[in-house]
């Protein structure tokens, strides 16, 4: 079941039409949001982002769009589909809905919708077998304040899924023009080298993730120090631990990266205050 603009629908009975702008032009953003039984994980921040998200896309926000209106539509969806009582993943899309070609025509409205499917874990759970990553060259991210948002334009990462499963990889990491490291497929990366803990900054074109910013903003308390500068893949082979992060999963360990092999030690301390502090 989904909640199209407060409609509960099975999901083949969604009346999408041919010229939707999400499809044709993906004019759309997204939240992926972890619900763990009781409560939707750091929604706040994910709340936040998607309205900031939409004013730097020129997307007028309704007046009825609260943080807690759109916390009961993601309710009610998980409701519909019985999820509600175990952990799960939300994806929340807003769209713009117009006609139109690249230019939507004036009369401009908003819509979303939410889905919701099972998730094994209500807590986060460390990743028993270390991730196998390389680094994705064939494209690059663009050093742009539009790669920092979450949007369906999502091919460059679509090409990066089935380069990193061709190749027998559990992850792989872009780079921008500079050649620094960005990003994984949809994760932001942490380099642990020496204890520093060190992550691409936005500038960098990284997405704006959530769960990096709740690692910033935590660090510093749970007795770290924390640099947004970006580094080379070489810079990876001199690192004590490599991380990939996100909203539903928290952290992910990375056990080897071409010929280098990584401990979990602080990954497994980090995890633990992850949800300590959620």
């Amino acid at each position: 079941m989904i909640n199209h603009n407060g409609e509960i629908l099975d999901i083949d009975a969604v009346p999408f039409r041919a010229d939707f702008r999400p499809i044709q032009y993906g004019d759309a953003l997204f939240e992926t949001v972890k619900y763990n039984g009781t409560t939707f994980v750091n929604w706040e921040d994910h709340y936040f982002r998607a309205m900031a998200s939409m004013r730097i896309l020129r997307m007028e926000i309704p007046m009825d769009w609260s943080p807690e209106f759109i916390e009961e539509q993601m309710l009610e969806t998980l409701k519909a589909s019985h999820l509600e009582h175990g952990a799960a993943r939300i994806r929340l899309t807003i769209y713009r809905d117009a006609e139109g070609k690249y230019t939507p025509d004036q009369n401009v409205t908003m819509g979303y919708i939410i889905q919701a499917e099972a998730w094994p874990d209500a807590d986060f759970e460390l990743n028993k077998n270390g991730l196998s990553i390389d680094v994705y060259k064939d494209h690059e991210v663009p050093k742009s304040m539009l790669s920092n948002l979450k949007t369906t334009n999502s091919l460059l990462y679509t090409l990066a899924g089935i380069f990193a499963r061709e190749n027998d990889l559990d992850d792989v990491l872009l780079i921008n023009s500079d050649k620094h490291i960005v990003e994984g497929i949809s994760s932001n990366v942490f380099m642990l080298t020496n204890g520093v803990l060190q992550t691409p900054p936005l500038e960098s074109g990284a997405l704006r993730g959530v769960m990096r910013k709740h690692i910033i903003r935590n660090a510093q308390s749970w007795g770290f120090e924390v640099v947004e500068k970006g580094f080379s893949p070489f810079d990876l082979q001199r690192a004590d631990e490599v991380w990939m992060t996100n909203s539903m999963r928290g952290i992910q360990w990375v056990g080897s990266y071409r010929k280098k092999s990584y401990t979990n030690t602080v990954a497994k301390e980090i995890i633990a205050k992850l949800n300590e502090s959620v």
